[in-house]
């Protein structure tokens, strides 16, 4: 391989960013689904032909790009290298290679330079609908991933530039809205294109031989520093252990989720030997999954502010039988492969918290949940589909308070949707998008607050929902106490309240309320040891009820003039203290 200069380094290494960045902003801006316009449920990578990550955008999705090139490996498998042309488009939802709810589908096209092919540029984002049982994210009772719509498997719908008419065909005439998905495959092509435009011109300019000894460069130079923070922490075998609700089908099982990283010397495996086999609902992940839970974690610890590429993660290794419920083999349900993974993920950073008591942060939200509202737009006499992913708390850290409001360590930079917009597209009233009043753990370091949405509706409409980490809410650290976990329910004009963690087709009439509350974040250290002035601003702002400031923190202040007792205080405090030390 050749050398490069530095200054040509790092032209190289900021413009692959940016281009994944332009991509981003062209699918962003063009896409007619919520879910990414809005929500930002999508992310953008350049790989190489092999598979490997050169770049991604910033903020995309963590939980999509740590698997994204296994689509792009697996259309080389198919076709060979030598069997893509300039103009091609590739479609892919594979779940034996993406391991992923149909749902999410990865476009990407291959680019060439000095005529051989070089790199793929590659958007994955949420369909409102892929056929199958159910709409949106799927349905609870998917028993079999041929349940869940249709399975494109690296096909190439355009060829040479030109479109292949009936695999589009194929497509449209087996989805509920081909208008919108339709629309944001065009918007996922526009970004592809722009990508190899850019892409063309860097290789033009600097050449094969240059610009691919860059590439190298930049990952061997990525793998330095991870090997770096990886020997800074202790030599060692560090286990936890946490639990899952159930798998949607035997819900009065849950799901113990055990995991063990092996730190030694410069390398760090994560073993999920303990995992669970195959799951016959559908909380299943194929192994692409795991291993894509591991790599978010592993880059959490390591190296959370670098740029993501290829080489930071030659350092990780993992364990990970065949067939577990994030390596489950066909036709294993998929539809909720996402709901496990933050839980996973905090039980690898729990494993190491003992160890990094300076870096872990508390327990977050815990759940990748998602809302399905649909049903038949009286008004506009068409049907619709509205689809929401709601925001939680993020756990305490050693050094500040928790995040508020944010979706989970998987989703990245995801935004909640704006009132107005749900408003505006579909015939529904949100009564409430506000934080959820005590729903942070309580520690010297708060965790952060969950979401409450409420819906309402002058017409009728039906409703899906699949919570989890209700049965072990989000745990603090180091003495901070446990978060609100993810609730939901219905209250009915009759003044009845049902229970919603888990609903296919709910019907919600006009009068009922559809009531969402996202999960809090862990604290951090001891309750009594926030300062009394934190405390009084979190009661002043609606964070923490009074109530709860003197019980979880011993912070008692007068309802009427809002100020500190110091003296009760100061008592409760000090027998918060004295407990605390007992235990």
């Amino acid at each position: 391989m050749s050398e490069v200069d530095p200054i040509t380094l790092e032209v190289v290494r900021n413009a692959l960013v940016a281009y994944a960045d332009e991509m981003a902003t062209v699918l962003c801006r063009t896409a007619y689904n919520m879910m990414i316009f809005e929500i930002r449920d999508y992310c953008v990578g350049i790989v190489d032909p092999e598979g490997r990550i050169i770049a991604q955008n910033t903020g995309g999705l963590p939980i999509f790009l740590a698997d994204l090139g296994t689509a792009v490996a697996g259309a080389v498998a198919t076709y060979g290298m030598d069997g893509f042309c300039p103009g091609d488009v590739l479609i892919s939802n594979d779940p034996r290679l993406c391991g992923q709810h149909l749902n999410n589908i990865v476009i990407f096209t291959p680019v060439f330079a000095e005529g051989r092919l070089v790199a793929f540029p590659a958007l994955r984002a949420h369909w409102v609908d892929v056929g199958g049982g159910s709409r949106g994210f799927g349905s609870t009772a998917s028993r079999e991933i041929f349940h869940e719509g249709l399975q494109l498997c690296g096909l190439k719908i355009y060829k040479a530039g030109e479109p292949v008419s009936e695999v589009l065909r194929l497509i449209g005439d087996n989805i509920r809205f081909p208008h919108s998905s339709f629309g944001d495959l065009r918007a996922q092509i526009a970004g592809c294109r722009l990508g190899e435009q850019r892409l063309g011109e860097m290789f033009d300019r600097y050449g094969y031989a240059t610009v691919r000894a860059a590439i190298e460069t930049i990952w061997d130079q990525s793998e330095t520093l991870v090997r770096a923070a990886i020997r800074a922490i202790p030599d060692g075998v560090y286990e936890a252990e946490s639990l899952l609700d159930h798998d949607f089908l035997d819900r009065a099982t849950p799901i113990p989720i055990k995991v063990r990283v092996i730190v030694e010397d410069d390398g760090m495996c994560v073993d999920f030997s303990s995992l669970p086999p195959r799951l016959k609902g559908p909380m299943n992940a194929g192994r692409s999954g795991g291993i894509a839970c591991a790599r978010v974690a592993f880059k959490c610890i390591v190296a959370p502010n670098a740029v993501v590429n290829e080489g930071e993660m030659r350092a990780l290794s993992v364990i990970l039988p065949d067939d577990t419920m994030l390596s489950a083999l066909p036709p294993a349900p998929l539809t909720f492969w996402s709901s496990a993974m933050p839980t996973v993920i905090d039980t690898i950073l729990r494993a190491l918290a003992p160890v990094l008591p300076d870096r872990i942060p508390a327990a977050h939200k815990g759940d990748m949940s998602g809302l399905a509202i649909y049903g038949h737009d009286q008004t506009r006499r068409r049907d619709f589909i509205c689809l929401d992913i709601f925001g939680g708390g993020f756990g305490a850290k050693p050094d500040g308070d928790g995040v508020s409001a944010v979706v989970s360590v998987c989703q990245g930079a995801v935004h909640n949707a704006p009132v107005e917009v749900q408003e505006a597209y579909y015939p529904l009233l949100i009564e409430a998008h506000r934080l959820r009043l005590d729903s942070g753990g309580a520690g010297r370091h708060r965790g952060g607050l969950g979401v409450e949405l409420i819906y309402t509706s002058t017409q009728e409409f039906l409703a899906n929902t699949h919570l989890q980490r209700t049965l072990m809410p989000p745990w603090g650290l180091h003495g901070g106490g446990a978060a609100m976990a993810m609730d939901a329910c219905i209250e009915t004009a009759e003044g009845t309240t049902l229970a919603g963690t888990a609903l296919d087709g709910a019907r919600i009439r006009p009068g009922d309320r559809l009531i969402v509350r996202g999960g809090g974040g862990g604290g951090f250290g001891p309750a009594e040891e926030r300062p009394e002035a934190l405390v009084a601003r979190d009661v002043a702002e609606g964070l923490v009820s009074i109530d709860a400031a003197a019980a979880q923190y011993g912070v008692v202040i007068d309802p009427a003039s809002r100020a500190i007792d110091a003296a009760a205080t100061a008592t409760r405090r000090a027998a918060m203290a004295r407990a605390r030390r007992a235990c």
